[in-house]
């Protein structure tokens, strides 16, 4: 018996949206990182980039259990010594609701090309209005 191998040029690539009003920011983070590596697929294979397209909708209204949103804090270092951003998640979740959903799924996903290339599929918007309904995605349950 033969083990199945895809090509890169047979993997059809589908869109999904995935709504994340009053869900966890990680729960949708971690199905959308799920879905553009093609995890759900059972021809999914570790060295082949076979995932599908993702479109989170409503990241404004993502939410974040426990006390995250007051003691979680992105930090981003300024390459200067001693100096280091830090943004609290209750502002960045404020200000910028689609960077903290970013940096959630980019997290989830391997740093390598294969990584580089799932997160070029990933659509936020913080709102429920996507530019994307020519492509007619399905909607993700979770």
């Amino acid at each position: 018996m033969s083990t199945y191998m895809p090509k890169a040029g047979s993997i059809e690539r589908k869109w999904y949206v995935i709504d994340a009003a009053g869900r966890p920011l990680g729960r949708v983070a971690a199905q959308a990182a799920a879905l553009l590596r093609g995890k759900h697929k059972t021809t999914f294979t570790p060295h082949v980039d076979c995932g599908d397209h993702v479109i989170i909708i409503n990241c404004r209204e993502a939410v974040l259990t426990g006390k995250k949103l007051a003691k979680k804090v992105y930090y981003q270092p300024t390459l200067y010594v001693g100096h280091m951003k830090k943004v609290v998640y209750s502002t960045l979740m404020e200000e910028k609701p689609c960077k903290a959903m970013r940096l959630a799924v980019k997290g989830m996903i391997p740093d390598n090309a294969i990584g580089r290339a799932a997160m070029a599929r990933l659509r936020l918007f913080e709102d429920a209005q996507h530019s994307h309904a020519a492509q007619k995605p399905q909607v993700w349950e979770l």
